[in-house]
């Protein structure tokens, strides 16, 4: 790719729907250039010395070369080909390069209320603003996308490349908890078994300590780990899947509530019900009532 930078006009119903994007573009930095350039653009210039504080987010993916991070927040630190560097609003960093490699970057400048909650929810961090990724397709592609939709600027766009850019973020998140388990023997597999006893025995009275031993793996390592790889314990994981599947069950006519809940081992139909309406706002017979009428 040619070096390429644009910076984006916003209006207000690009504001209104909770992510912008602001700038994009790929350079490549030959070894024992100066850096930035002295054509950079003047309110993102900065030099290592001073460094740069900016009012956006911003994500950088190195694909080639390798060099230098620092910010308030992160100590000194090498940048491998692979790695993001996330920028955070109001936080001085700077990087560079190193000059007997150059590197290759490309980035995207973002701010919005979506990019405020997954940082309210911890899923980034100021803290832990280099991010060892690795060089993926699907990040080359998402990059390359949103570039490549910039340069035309046809109508909605805008919200074109802000879904783009959620996704850019939820495969890097991914990578992360991937990432997070390599090494580790037989997680995965592990992991995958225990989801797939959850849903072959959904209909049976299965609990998270006995799918742990027909895994032969301890229970406290076993719930830990499963929270960890998924994002919910095992117990909340079975109720879940046990919601979900009540939800296409009140919909064939044939079925009551009452049948619903045995077929699926709740304990009882009022369980059943009270445990529904706090998962979905609906009562068993609302939400059947409400489904089949779709249907008349």
């Amino acid at each position: 790719m040619t070096n390429y930078c644009k910076y984006l006009p916003v209006n207000q119903d690009d504001e209104a729907w909770g992510l912008t994007v602001l700038n994009t573009g790929f350079t490549h930095i030959p070894k024992s250039t100066v850096y930035p350039s002295k054509d950079h653009p003047s309110n993102y210039y900065f030099t290592w010395k001073n460094g740069r504080v900016l009012h956006e987010y911003q994500i950088i993916y190195i694909t080639q070369g390798s060099g230098t991070f620092e910010s308030e927040h992160c100590k000194l630190t090498q940048v491998q080909e692979g790695t993001i560097i996330l920028l955070f609003p109001n936080e001085r960093h700077r990087y560079k390069p190193d000059s007997t490699t150059g590197w290759d970057e490309y980035w995207i400048g973002l701010k919005g209320q979506i990019m405020e909650n997954f940082i309210l929810n911890k899923f980034f961090s100021v803290q832990k603003p280099i991010l060892n990724i690795g060089l993926k397709d699907t990040l080359f592609d998402l990059f390359t996308e949103i570039i490549d939709i910039t340069k035309g600027e046809k109508p909605g766009y805008q919200p074109l490349i802000a879904g783009a850019s959620v996704h850019l973020l939820g495969t890097i998140h991914a990578e992360l908890k991937k990432a997070s388990f390599q090494g580790e023997n037989n997680i995965q597999a592990i992991m995958d078994k225990a989801r797939f006893l959850m849903r072959d025995h959904m209909n049976q009275h299965v609990t998270p300590e006995e799918i742990a031993e027909e895994l032969k793996v301890g229970y406290s390592w076993f719930r830990k780990t499963f929270k960890q790889y998924t994002g919910m314990a095992p117990n909340q994981y079975l109720i879940q899947l046990k919601i979900q599947q009540s939800k296409e069950l009140l919909l064939v006519p044939e079925n009551s509530v009452k049948s619903v809940a045995y077929r699926l081992n709740f304990e009882s139909v009022t369980y059943f019900s009270k445990l529904f309406k706090m998962k979905t706002g609906l009562t068993p017979v609302d939400y059947r009532s409400i489904g089949l009428k779709k249907y008349d």
